[in-house]
C-alpha cells in the first residue's frame, strides 16, 4: 500500500515552503491543498485544532503540525535518502540555529503583509 501524503498549505507561507523543500529533497509525492486563511477548511480545523494554521502534513490520515517538527518527521520516515541535517552534531546545531532564527526574526516580519486586515 502506497503512502497517502497531503500537505495543507498556503502559497506564501515560508513555513509551508520549508516543508515542500524537505518533501522534494526526499522525493516524496504528495497532494498539496491550498488553504484560505480567512475561511479555514473543516479539514484544517480537524487536523490542527490547537493552532488552526498551516502547514499540516497528513500522512496516512495522521496529522503532523509545525514546520520544523514536520521536517524532522519527513527525515525520519523517509530515511532512504540522505539526511536533511548534517551528521556532525555541531553542524546540525548550526542548521537548527538558523532555522530557529528564520522562524523568530525573519518570517514573522515577512508574513505581516499577507495577513488580512480586519480593521
Amino acid at each position: 500500500m502506497a503512502d497517502e501524503v497531503i500537505l495543507l498549505d498556503f502559497w506564501v507561507s515560508p513555513f509551508a515552503t520549508r516543508v515542500k523543500i524537505a518533501l522534494a529533497e526526499k522525493g516524496v509525492e504528495y497532494e498539496s491543498r491550498e488553504e484560505d486563511q480567512s475561511n479555514k477548511s473543516p479539514l484544517l480545523l480537524k487536523m490542527n485544532p490547537v493552532h488552526k494554521q498551516v502547514p499540516v502534513l497528513i500522512h496516512n490520515g495522521k496529522p503532523v503540525c509545525e514546520s520544523l517538527i514536520i521536517v524532522q518527521y519527513i527525515d525520519e520516515v523517509w530515511n532512504h535518502k540522505s539526511p536533511l541535517l548534517p551528521c556532525d552534531p555541531h553542524q546540525r546545531a548550526q542548521a537548527r540555529f538558523w532555522a530557529d532564527f528564520v522562524d523568530k526574526k525573519v518570517s514573522p516580519n515577512a508574513s505581516i503583509s499577507v495577513l488580512p486586515n480586519h480593521c
